[in-house]
């Protein structure tokens, strides 16, 4: 039986935490946290930790094998419905909170929620919120609805299935949106282009397809004194900007902790 260090060392071929990835997959073979793993006795190591590790060594990605991944002050059910959130998309939450502070939006839309992760997340924040969630996929919703319930959101929580914004006739204070923004073309990690759902990922040539579709719906959604926070690729600034623009919203933009441009933040001139 394979042990934690050569598991480790056997992640070391496709993965930037092989330890972390051994351990959380060690973890769920036995049913314990990851805490309990390493402060705890030694327990014999069970036959489904060669199967957890298989999986990943097959670039599956380690929230998918756990299905479940923090974002911001939050815990979600990830499966290959939904895209896995990402840190970086944190930076939307953080452009929502400089503008709002602790009082925070009255109504908030998340276009293309996914998981829940942008919307539960501000709910979490704002006690005193609620928003609705649209997606396009039925799957994409369900994990949604799931997610919301199990952190107890549900009701300050909607979900809709719709494309973007299309049948939504409210305003909202705070609009998140992390859309597609990869070029059809582009070369992507196995664990992202052979696992997540290409509709999540995929954008035309350019990576610029919905954002065409959004930018022009935005005016009409949100409130006077509002703002929209979208998630940009890190070379996408100055032809999404112009493209918010042209339809008459002001737009400033926000860097991750990276460095790299994430946010664009729209609001009406």
């Amino acid at each position: 039986m394979i042990d934690l260090f050569q598991a480790t060392e056997a992640l070391k071929k496709v993965s930037d935490t092989p330890r972390l990835d051994a351990e959380l997959l060690l973890a769920k073979a036995l049913g314990i946290t990851r805490d309990a793993l390493i402060l705890g006795e030694k327990r014999p190591i069970p036959s489904t930790f060669v199967t957890l590790l298989n999986r990943r060594l097959a670039h599956e990605p380690i929230a998918y094998i756990l299905e479940t991944r923090d974002f911001w002050s939050i815990s979600l059910r990830v499966t290959p419905a939904v895209l896995i959130p990402r840190p970086d998309s944190e930076t939307l939450i953080e452009a929502a909170l400089a503008h709002f502070g602790a009082q925070g939006p009255t109504r908030i839309l998340d276009l293309g929620t996914g998981s829940g992760a942008l919307l539960l997340a501000a709910l979490a924040e704002w006690p005193n919120s609620s928003g609705l969630g649209v997606d396009a996929s039925a799957e994409a919703l369900a994990i949604a609805r799931e997610n919301a319930e199990n952190l107890g959101l549900s009701s300050r929580a909607e979900f809709q299935q719709n494309n973007w914004a299309n049948g939504v006739a409210q305003t909202f204070t705070l609009i998140l949106c992390n859309p597609p923004y990869i070029e059809s073309s582009a070369t992507l990690d196995p664990q992202v282009s052979d696992y997540e759902p290409p509709s999540a990922l995929y954008a035309g040539p350019h990576g610029l397809s919905d954002y065409r579709i959004i930018a022009p719906q935005l005016k009409n959604l949100l409130s006077p004194s509002g703002i929209a926070c979208i998630e940009i690729g890190s070379t996408q600034r100055l032809a999404v900007t112009e493209l918010l623009e042209s339809h008459g919203m002001a737009v400033i933009f926000r860097k991750d902790l990276a460095g790299h441009d994430r946010c664009l933040i729209a609001s009406h001139k």
